[in-house]
């Protein structure tokens, strides 16, 4: 089994941006290795032969399988792919190198030639994201902006096709949107451009996405805020998670970034309850790992503690013992409706604590109080089919259990009055509405029109208890994104 040496100093390297870079410790080695190996094929010299030997001293020695994901039981890995690499940089054969001598050779060489480039361009201090960025990506800036040029043009022949006399003073690309700073030559063009919406959004080829519009607090300024092809999209990482600026809020929550790429944060304590919503493949699922992920890497158990219902029973399994639970995580229906009766008798015992200490809100106990608990409901239309008791007790705790510290979020892909009746809707205030699929699903959500108009795969208009809608874009998270941040 061929083998891939790295120095003493390779290893630290690996070790550095694990820990500081990636904020990934516990992860194998190769995440880095290969990362190595990209930097390395990027330069269009060979690595010359200093990299056979290891001055310095012996770091370990990768497997050509580990590093390539064949030694995986799942997956044929990406062995050949490998191969084809280095063969076509190399102009060699090496599918003929059936000992793999000289492919674990070359392959060495990449990676450690790589690793020098790491550690001799970035520095700890630094954010990691934005070097790699920078490696890759920079380049195609020139792109990006010409890219750009051509928007803004189209944009405005599409506003002179309705009359309207414009210039745009600024743009600004964000994760998903270009954001345009529009002035118009006459204050009455408001209305005519917020009615021929529609119009614009067809005229640009945007298909069910729309143009957003709003005030720029400018003089006859408004801004457009236009959707780019999804091959332009930047994803909103997992990594957002390690390196937000915790604000000190009761249970602050990371909701994504806004359309320029700045960090969406709440506080679930203020709002105080919240509504999920959204249509099958928006991105309700993933919202919610990301609130739930942003409580945990944020508080500690004695701070705020979950009660996940997951009738699903999928989606909540990775949560399952976890020390920041207050009961196990549930998946039957009536399992949850006991559970939620018991947390209305939970919500009366906390409220007796509260009279006796002479306090009207949780936040004015110290922190001798019982924690805060967050319940978390991941599918509400499913839990209702099986057990119609449990919204009698959702109710009573949207109704009065603020002061007790005890806050709701509740999540459904069926945004109808059934579901989200009257008296829910009343004592939520603050909701999440993802892509719809009618302006009337909108409506019940939000109260208003827009969330039908959104991209699709985390795409959101937020709308929480004292604040105006704003549009954010979810954090991409996955199963191994979890499992990392859990460990």
């Amino acid at each position: 089994m061929a083998k891939v040496y790295i120095s003493r100093d390779d290893k630290d390297t690996v070790e550095l941006v694990l820990r500081k870079g990636l904020l990934v410790q516990q992860a194998p080695m190769w995440t880095v290795l290969r990362l190595a190996l990209a930097l390395s094929l990027k330069q269009i010299a060979p690595p010359d032969e200093s990299f056979d030997s290891l001055e310095g001293g012996h770091g370990g020695e990768p497997t050509v399988e580990v590093l390539t994901g064949e030694s995986q039981k799942e997956s044929e890995g990406f062995q050949d792919a490998f191969r084809v690499l280095l063969s076509i940089y190399h102009q060699q054969d090496l599918f003929e190198d059936k000992e793999d001598k000289l492919y674990a050779r070359l392959l060495q060489r990449h990676i450690r030639r790589g690793l020098r480039e790491i550690r001799t361009s970035w520095r700890e201090s630094h954010d990691f994201h934005e070097f790699l960025y920078q490696e890759f990506f920079a380049s195609q800036q020139s792109e990006a902006n010409a890219n750009n040029v051509q928007d803004a043009a189209a944009l405005l022949h599409a506003l002179e096709e309705f009359g309207l006399n414009a210039e745009i003073t600024e743009t600004r690309e964000g994760p998903r949107v270009t954001r345009n700073l529009v002035r118009l030559s006459d204050a009455e063009d408001y209305g005519r451009l917020e009615r021929r919406l529609d119009d614009l959004g067809f005229t640009l080829g945007l298909k069910e996405a729309g143009v957003f519009l709003s005030p720029a607090g400018e003089p006859k300024t408004v801004i457009l805020d236009v959707p780019r092809p999804p091959q332009q999209w930047k994803s909103v990482g997992a990594n957002l998670l390690s390196s937000w600026d915790v604000p000190a809020l009761g249970l602050p929550l990371l909701l994504g970034v806004d359309v320029e790429g700045k960090p969406v944060i709440r506080d679930l304590a203020e709002a105080p309850h919240l509504l999920v919503a959204g249509t099958t493949g928006s991105g309700k699922s993933v919202c919610l790992h990301a609130l739930i992920l942003s409580i945990l890497t944020t508080r500690s158990p004695q701070k705020a503690q979950l009660v996940l219902i997951d009738p699903k029973r999928v989606e909540f399994a990775p949560y399952k013992g976890l020390p920041s639970l207050f009961t196990p995580v549930m998946s039957e229906g009536i399992e949850a409706a006991r559970c939620l009766k018991s947390l209305v008798r939970e919500m009366e015992t906390r409220e007796k604590l509260l009279a006796s200490r002479g306090a009207r809100e949780w936040s004015e106990l110290d922190e001798s109080a019982p924690p805060r608990l967050v319940v978390v409901v991941e599918e509400l239309a499913e839990l209702f089919a099986q057990a119609p008791d449990a919204e009698e007790s959702l109710v009573r705790l949207a109704q009065k259990a603020r002061a007790a510290g005890i806050h709701l979020i509740l999540a459904t892909q069926r945004p109808d009055a059934a579901t989200f009746s009257g008296l829910l809707r009343a004592n939520i205030p603050s909701r999440i509405a993802l892509t719809v699929q009618k302006g009337a699903d909108s409506r019940i959500i939000l109260d208003e029109m827009g969330a039908e108009k959104l991209l699709g795969k985390g795409d959101m208009l937020v709308k929480w208890l004292g604040d105006k809608t704003t549009r954010a874009h979810g954090i991409n998270i996955t199963q191994d994104d979890i499992s990392t941040y859990l460990r």
